[in-house]
């Protein structure tokens, strides 16, 4: 019994704060050669406009006026939840009102991947109440799974619908990226934190052959590279460490994995690519790995362009970007990369509107 995406719905806070963090961050490198550095690399990133829940102000020495991160110091991870409590849900909310579901597609199921705060009761429990369904309604969280967990949660969805084609599975990933800024003038730090942001991707995924049908998955994980991502928490929010040896990881390790899809699913050659945009530099590796016409990636740049990386929703508002437009009968490959290094795969193809 094939598996569908029937839709995806995304949504975005309503502040832009990729040029405040910008210009915030001039003001706190001191050393003229680092300040230089950081410039020329977010002058590179292909980032125009990245979303927060947290309103941005004038004021230099100071990014929010919630006072979350300010000269005097940044807010301890007590603080950052309870942001995450009163905006995470919300934001979840707007993505799956975005699907627009009649009454004959109210869940089943509901799945929820985020790695950015923990509640409880859950995203899980409040989308259950906000959208009056049972309390039978069978609920999983993915978490801390970091940007490839939309993937991992795709693979529980098809799994679901496979065994009960009368399932209709609600996936929802949603990230408050920018909850976690650190204080630090640690040039590769900062880098890593221009490219994040919030947002989150709603999807419903049934027996109902619409969208795009999920053909087959498959993962892989670059050996002795886990110190390269990693996301702790400590005193301040949770520590992300993005190593620059990323982008070159990801491209030596992706070869195999796309060969082993192509195998699973016995689809030699993709139409659509749906490459999570971790980043400029890693989507570049990744076309290069897979000797991939500039045009291949094209949804991808859309998406860093206009969200930055949103850690799991972001690959979902790729293949969002990717259906909009795709003729039915066509193929592709959804992937997307975090700790490990893994990288996680699924093929699909496009089908009719049911």
């Amino acid at each position: 019994m094939p598996a569908y995406i029937n839709r995806i719905a995304t949504a975005v806070p309503p502040h832009d704060v990729h040029r405040k963090f910008i210009d915030y961050v001039t003001t706190r490198i001191g050393d003229s050669r680092k300040l230089a550095l950081f410039r020329r690399m977010a002058s590179r990133a292909q980032i125009a406009h990245r979303y927060s829940f947290l309103e941005p102000v004038e004021t230099p020495d100071r990014i929010d006026r919630q006072g979350l991160y300010d000269a005097t110091g940044h807010a301890g991870t007590a603080a950052r939840m309870a942001l995450y409590e009163k905006h995470a849900p919300e934001l979840a909310l707007a993505a799956v009102k975005g699907l627009d579901l009649d009454a004959g597609e109210q869940p089943t199921h509901i799945i929820i991947t985020s790695c950015t705060g923990f509640m409880a009761p859950g995203l899980d429990l409040y989308l259950l109440h906000a959208l009056g369904l049972p309390g039978s309604t069978e609920r999983t969280l993915v978490g801390f799974m970091g940007c490839y967990a939309a993937i991992n949660g795709l693979k529980l969805a098809h799994h679901i619908v496979r065994s009960d084609p009368a399932a209709r599975v609600l996936m929802v990933n949603v990230e408050l990226c920018t909850l976690h800024l650190q204080p630090t003038d640690d040039v590769e730090a900062l880098l890593s934190f221009l490219i994040f942001a919030d947002g989150a991707a709603a999807s419903l995924i049934t027996a109902r052959p619409a969208g795009v049908e999920i053909v087959g998955f498959t993962a892989g994980i670059v050996p002795e590279t886990g110190e390269q991502i990693t996301w702790q928490i400590g005193d301040q929010g949770f520590d992300m460490y993005l190593s620059g040896a990323v982008p070159a990881t990801v491209g030596r390790g992706l070869d195999p994995v796309i060969t082993t899809l192509r195998e699973k699913t016995g689809i030699a050659d993709f139409t659509h690519w749906a490459v999570h945009p971790g980043g400029r530099s890693v989507l570049d590796a990744a076309q290069q790995a897979m000797s991939l016409p500039p045009e291949a990636l094209a949804a991808s740049r859309r998406v860093l362009e206009a969200h930055g990386n949103m850690s799991s929703p972001t690959v979902m508002f790729a293949l969002a970007d990717i259906m909009a437009g795709a003729a039915p009968g066509e193929t592709g490959v959804a992937m997307a990369f975090g700790p490990g290094v893994t990288a996680e795969m699924m093929g699909f193809r496009t089908v009719s509107a049911g």
